[in-house]
């Protein structure tokens, strides 16, 4: 993969941390289609939360998953 069509293809899809307790709440950050978050494009408080979501899978969170937006 070219690094072209990696930035092309971000946006095009979201990783989603889905909470183990409360249905329909999470988070969800924009990626690339193998889940790759560009961490240097969030906002701090973005970065904050996509840290904490990774902490918390398993515990708070699933297992995080790919999906076109």
């Amino acid at each position: 993969m070219s690094p072209t069509s990696h930035i092309d293809s971000r946006g095009a899809f979201e990783l989603r941390f889905q909470s183990l307790f409360h249905l329909g709440r999470g988070f969800a950050f924009p990626c690339d289609a193998h889940g790759l978050v560009d961490m240097s494009t969030l906002s701090e408080r973005g970065r904050n939360n996509y840290l904490l979501a990774r902490a918390m899978v398993g515990r708070e969170f699933a297992q995080p998953s790919v999906s076109a937006t």
